[in-house]
Parts: C-alpha cells; structure tokens; sequence
C-alpha cells in the first residue's frame, strides 16, 4: 500500500504540463541574475514569445499597473524571479525596504495572474527562508521550525509570504503556482558591488582589483567559518525551466547543488581562478550569518534533474564574463 501510495504521489508531482513554444511567457525581473538567465535559456529552447518589461516600464510595488499589464497582455506562463535582492550588510541596513518592496512585488504579481487566469507560475524563493539553525542538510519541512536567521530576517519573511501564498492560492482558488527555494547562486549578471553584492562576486571583485593594484592582501568579512553551498545560475536556469514544465505540487521544493564548502576555501579558491599573489585576512569584527547551510536536494534529484557544472567550472566562467563587461557591470 505504501508503494503504491508513492508511486501515485509521484504521478501527481510530475503531471507534465509541457510549454508551448509560442506561448506568452513573462519572466518578471528579467534584468537580474536569475531572470536573465531564465531569458536566455528560454531563447536557447526556441521559446518565441518572451514578455519581459523593466522596472522603469513596470513598477511592480503598483497594484493598479501591474493587474492593467497583466489584464492587457494576457499571459500564460509566469517565472516570478523579481527582488530587491543583497548580502548581509544591505540586509542589516535597509530591512524595511526589503520586507515592504519584496512583499508588494509578489502579492501584485501573484495576485494578477490568478485574476487574469494564468495557467502556471513559478514563484522563486530563498535559501534564506529556512531557521537559522536548521538541522542539515537543510530539507523542505523545516520551514517555520525555528527562528530565521537576523542579519536577513526581513528578506525572508517576505519570501516566506510569497511561497506561502503561492500555496494557499492552489488550496482556496485551484491555481497552478509553484514555489522553489534556491540556494546561494552566482554567475554572469551578477551584482559586483564590493558592499551590497552577495558573497562570490564581492570576492571576486576584491581579488581582481588586489591582482590589478599589486595589494599585498584581500580582506574577508568574518572568521571565514561558516559553509555555503553556491549553484551556478546557468544551471538554476535550466533548473527552472525544467520544473515549469514538469513538476506540479502544492509543496515548495529545494533547488540546490548538494555539496557545501567553508568560506575559507572559497575565498581559496577564487584566489586561485583570478591569479591573486597575496595574502587573505579574516576581520572577525565583521558578522558571520549563518554556521552552515546546505540544502537537501533529493526532492529535485527524484525528479530526474542534477546541475552540470561544478564549483570551479562555474566560478571560473563568472571570472570570465566578469573580465570581458568589466566596465559595464551592475555596481549598486
């Protein structure tokens, strides 16, 4: 009985729900690391009728002209990638503007889509979301079992509220909203601002200029302790495409690469792929976050879906791309 009752829960998680390739398709936050490449992986799968609109076109915190935008262009799919996005220090210092501006993005997407009968939409969360001090590797009922992490707690009660709402929309309306919760990501389109970026290309940015100013050390945020976890966003991208078209489920589901390495060898390591001779210093007066946190992805990995790229592979395509559009990279 309990095989079967698994078998049958699988058919229901994987009820293929296969994209059209002319169907009208709105990757909301296409600018940014993930919607881009969600936008270019949608190009590369011969997807023609991709809607984007920037925030100047858009604004997504306005109820009245996002359900018009959404009334006017009659979409089917939507891959929910908008955020105002940042790493610790943003975090700590701009709390309110994260919880208030993710908080209006999502419920006036979310809300639009049901009122305008879009048939899918993929809600893409944070790792963020999970208790500071969660049992690891981190699985999806941990969720709400303890408190968040501070140095990012507004970030992740909005992001909480959206998957959340994603679910309860499914459960009172019918709708078919998705939610995942990706780990760390990183790659080309990042943001590479010293202060108010996430951690891969803040270190990458540092040693890059160390190598160029011939400094004789790079300094890191904290004692350099805590695990992380990173996927590449090409294969976040494919991830999610995936997913779109496979996966249909009330339950959120983690997006992760499955192994975690100490920021220390991070920084190693990044150190090596840019060529840097110096030495690396640990100011242990600045915040750690969270000690660890790897996501458990055997939900994703059941489905049939793995990454394809590794750790250096991916960091050191992002070097790349970083050295070929250094004077036009995002820097705020």
């Amino acid at each position: 009985m309990k095989i079967l009752f698994t078998i049958a829960l699988c058919i229901f998680s994987l009820n293929i729900f296969s994209l059209e390739k002319n169907s009208k398709i709105y990757v909301c936050g296409h600018s940014g690391l993930v919607g881009s490449s969600i936008v270019n992986k949608l190009e590369q799968e011969g997807y023609t009728n991709i809607i984007t609109r920037t925030s100047s076109e858009l604004d997504l915190r306005d109820q009245y002209t996002v359900l018009k935008f959404f009334e006017d262009t009659q979409i089917d799919y939507v891959f929910l990638c908008a955020a105002k996005v940042g790493g610790i220090l943003a975090n700590s210092t701009y709390p309110a503007d994260f919880l208030y501006d993710n908080l209006m993005i999502e419920l006036n997407v979310i809300q639009s889509a049901y009122k305008t009968n879009v048939k899918k939409l993929l809600f893409l969360g944070s790792s963020c979301i999970y208790p500071r001090n969660c049992p690891q590797p981190i699985l999806e009922k941990h969720l709400l079992t303890s408190e968040l992490e501070k140095t990012n707690e507004a970030y992740a009660i909005a992001k909480i509220a959206g998957l959340k709402l994603c679910e309860y929309f499914n459960k009172q309306h019918g709708t078919n909203f998705i939610s995942c919760m990706p780990t760390n990501l990183y790659g080309p389109q990042d943001n590479f601002h010293l202060e108010n970026s996430h951690v891969i290309p803040a270190l990458i940015k540092k040693f890059h200029q160390a190598k160029i100013n011939k400094s004789p050390f790079v300094t890191v945020w904290g004692t350099g302790n805590p695990k992380r976890e990173f996927l590449y966003i090409e294969d976040l991208a494919d991830a999610c495409l995936f997913l779109m078209d496979a996966y249909q489920s009330n339950e959120t589901i983690n997006l992760g690469y499955g192994k975690d390495l100490s920021i220390r060898d991070l920084a190693q390591l990044i150190k090596e792929i840019v060529g840097y001779q110096g030495e690396i210093v640990y100011d242990r007066s600045k915040p750690d976050g969270t000690p660890r946190k790897i996501m458990s992805n055997t939900k994703l990995k059941k489905l049939g879906w793995k990454p394809k790229h590794n750790l250096r592979e991916g960091l050191s395509k992002t070097y790349e791309w970083f050295l070929a559009n250094e004077t036009s990279l995002r820097s705020s």
